[in-house]
């Protein structure tokens, strides 16, 4: 008899597909921490001051042999903080600010001596309260500044090349009337070299008057109008509120109060009835 087999069932394989797993690994951007950044502290202005010895002196015309600045319980007035600080000079403190002095503070004296202060270069404190924080600057005393005088030198000989040109180029009868605002009626009785000789000192010796009169339109009216009166053509009266004829007494013109009289000819003469009255007068001086 046939030995029956025995089937064994074998379980299916399941066919298995390898999954390929790809991670996706996020990049994370780790920020750096920031850096701290310290506050630039702003530089200090740079002190333009100028180290050197300078030379004070007193605006008046007297010199005496000694005067006294004062030098304490006097104030400046700070813009930037905004409020007056005291100053006080002292011998042993680096700065004239009351507010600043550490310690003791030991008055010292300013002195001018003969209308001057001569202050050295080791002596700054003293030398910025003078030039720059006291109240008495430019009042009583101030710093002499070689450049500034020189220029102001410069300035005054230019205005008296100025006005000497214009004196050698100007004719008779403009000199004439710059001088008679001078001299008055001695004029009249100068010679062409006089008067060209004392307009050149005139215009040396007061160079900015000299011009201003040149450039004044009535300057050669009011001496027309002397003229014309001088020579007996008009007549002002006794109390210098009138203007007339010199021939029949008929009253031209009333003076206007608080004016120079023949400040008011001038002007009278540029209207049309004052025109018609300088060219009558104009034709009897010719």
């Amino acid at each position: 008899m046939a030995k029956k087999t025995k089937k064994v069932e074998v379980e299916p394989q399941i066919e298995t597909t390898e999954e390929v797993v790809t991670e996706f690994f996020e990049e994370t951007v780790v920020a750096e921490p920031k850096k701290k950044t310290v506050a630039e502290t702003p530089k200090p202005k740079k002190d333009t001051w100028e180290i050197k010895d300078r030379v004070y002196f007193l605006k008046s015309n007297k010199k005496p042999i000694s005067k006294l600045l004062k030098g304490s319980g006097i104030h400046w007035f700070d813009e930037n903080a905004g409020y007056e600080r005291e100053l006080k000079y002292t011998s042993n403190q680096r700065t004239c600010f009351v507010d600043e002095m550490t310690g003791d503070q030991r008055l010292e004296h300013i002195i001018f001596r003969n209308g001057n202060l001569a202050v050295p270069k080791n002596k700054t404190v003293l030398q910025k309260m003078l030039s720059l924080y006291h109240p008495m600057r430019d009042i009583l005393y101030a710093e002499h500044k070689p450049q500034a005088v020189a220029a102001n030198q410069v300035e005054t000989i230019e205005l008296e090349i100025e006005a000497l040109n214009a004196a050698i180029n100007m004719d008779v009868d403009m000199a004439e009337a710059i001088m008679r605002v001078e001299i008055g009626s001695k004029v009249s009785d100068m010679s062409s070299k006089e008067l060209k000789r004392d307009l050149l000192l005139y215009a040396k010796k007061n160079p900015n008057l000299f011009l201003e009169l040149v450039n004044d339109d009535n300057v050669q009216l009011r001496n027309f109008g002397i003229k014309a009166t001088e020579m007996g053509l008009l007549k002002l009266s006794s109390d210098q509120r009138t203007f007339s004829w010199g021939s029949n007494d008929r009253k031209l013109m009333n003076v206007p109060f608080d004016e120079h009289p023949y400040s008011a000819l001038a002007a009278w003469f540029k209207t049309d009835e004052g025109m018609e009255i300088y060219s009558n007068i104009e034709k009897r001086l010719n």
